[in-house]
């Protein structure tokens, strides 16, 4: 027998492990900016300062508003999720031996995303936190967060986020205004759809392991830029001496927060 692996087999495979990481993989990802294709080692987003309007005296000249340029850069990482998948073992099994595996693939490569998002938020966050380590958060905590934001000019466009581990979430609903109907309305229910993303004073809130309990983090899409050197592919390759295929599934991708003014840590005692 030939040591080659059929093409659609291969085809099938990665599509599987595509299908998997979008489905199951990484729940910060959508949520920020991002860089596609990028080429080199390192990935540079622009930060372009704020502008003020002014007036100007009638066939006078107006003024500039000499907008400040700045650039921050993620450093691309190499990321490998791999397994071998025995030609026999998978005569035995009563399962899909090659789903599974691009399963647990695209998972492991999407826990790795939001690793990469989560650390790189939580080391360029503002220097101002949003903190209730005394207790869980409650809703004056959320008040105080919503006025943080609106201090700060972040955009109320719909993509703000509120990143909570799955313990602090849990305690917001304890608070009426975010779980009672009366004030969210019947299509933003908690439960509503399932349990993904609620929002709430502008926010999508929504819950991963990915964040550390205790740390929860809000931020403005534009504020954290996640650049992709190349993005989720899959190789199966046969290594007559395993007598299996080993197949690797793999990414190259970076982080960094691009304006701290639109990244806050929120801390409860979880």
């Amino acid at each position: 027998m030939a040591n080659t692996i059929d093409v659609a087999f291969i085809k099938q495979f990665e599509s599987e492990v595509h299908m998997a990481y979008q489905r199951m993989g990484s729940k910060l990802r959508n949520t920020v900016r991002m860089a596609n294709n990028v080429t080199g080692s390192t990935v540079r987003f622009q930060k372009i300062g704020a502008g003020s309007a002014s007036t100007k005296s009638r066939n006078g000249n107006i003024t500039a508003m000499e907008l400040a340029h700045t650039q921050v850069e993620a450093t691309m990482e190499d990321f490998y999720a791999a397994e071998y998948i025995d030609k026999l073992d998978e005569l035995k099994v009563n399962i899909n031996e090659r789903q599974a595996i691009a399963q647990s693939a695209a998972a492991a490569l999407g826990r790795k995303t939001d690793e990469l998002l989560y650390t790189a938020m939580d080391a360029g966050a503002n220097a101002t936190a949003i903190a209730d380590t005394s207790g869980a958060l409650v809703k004056a905590d959320l008040l105080s967060l919503f006025e943080t934001f609106g201090s700060a000019n972040i955009p109320e466009d719909g993509d703000r986020y509120l990143a909570m581990n799955p313990a602090g979430y849990a305690d917001l609903f304890a608070i009426t205004e975010f779980a009672s109907s009366d004030f969210v309305g019947e299509q933003n229910l908690p439960y509503a759809g399932g349990m993904t993303m609620k929002e709430f004073l502008g926010f999508k809130v929504f819950s991963t392991s990915a964040i550390t309990a205790g740390k929860n983090i809000a931020y403005h899409k534009s504020a954290v830029g996640l650049g992709i050197n190349s993005d989720v592919t899959t190789e199966l390759n046969y290594v007559p001496e395993k007598v299996s295929h080993l197949a690797t599934s793999m990414m190259s991708m970076g982080a960094v927060v691009i304006d701290d003014n639109g990244v806050y840590e929120v801390l409860d005692n979880n």
